[in-house]
């Protein structure tokens, strides 16, 4: 679908009818995550929220970082947005993040529906499948962001066991607990993105409501 933009107010809109586009936005307070070659990766905090109508036109992100006036650090962005989160190139210079190159470099997790970001504390089983065989494995870690359809959980290992397929999970959500069993659809070091198989009994509206607010 084309954009067009309006008039001299510098939004963006559809070419007809009444369909909502949906804006890119980093909400004030996520954690984002730089890796940058031979050094260990730096966990950045927003400080105010940023919006644009693709990754790539954001503009830069005021963060709060320990670097000095003057340090620049370039590697590979973990940014969380509204869409889901994505991978792509970034630049750290002056406490200011920026997207830099033309493209995400490799999805981690994209949701039509409305998420929410934690970190909200989580442990379960994950079911492990290889083809020398299958076992169970305890996981503690937390999620960094639920919607209705899934969740996106970070592993307090740095490394997540090859071969999960799915995952039963119970969060601490700010309404009380919640217990779903999740079929993973992808996983890299530490991360794992699933979606709901099924969620207990009561807790799926509560899933709902919170989403929504």
């Amino acid at each position: 679908m084309r954009l067009l933009r309006s008039g001299n107010s510098g939004e963006y809109g559809v070419p007809a009818g009444n369909v909502r586009l949906v804006t890119i936005s980093v909400p004030a307070g996520s954690s984002l995550t730089l890796r940058c070659p031979g050094s260990e990766a730096v966990v950045l905090v927003t400080l105010a929220e940023v919006k644009a109508p693709f990754i790539t036109d954001l503009p830069p992100i005021p963060v709060l970082s320990l670097d000095g006036p003057g340090v620049r650090r370039i590697g590979v962005l973990e940014l969380v947005t509204s869409t889901g989160v994505t991978w792509v190139e970034g630049e750290l210079r002056d406490d200011q993040l920026r997207v830099i190159g033309d493209a995400p470099a490799g999805l981690v997790q994209r949701r039509s529906s409305v998420r929410q970001s934690g970190p909200f504390p989580a442990s379960g089983t994950a079911q492990v499948v290889t083809v020398e065989s299958r076992r169970l494995v305890a996981l503690t870690g937390r999620v960094e962001d639920v919607s209705t359809d899934g969740l996106l959980m970070r592993s307090d290992v740095p490394v997540l066991p090859y071969g999960i397929e799915r995952l039963l999970v119970h969060v601490t959500m700010p309404w009380g607990d919640l217990t779903a069993a999740v079929t993973v659809v992808d996983q890299r070091a530490d991360l794992l993105r699933g979606t709901f198989e099924w969620i207990e009994p009561g807790a799926a509206s509560e899933l709902a409501d919170f989403c929504r607010r």
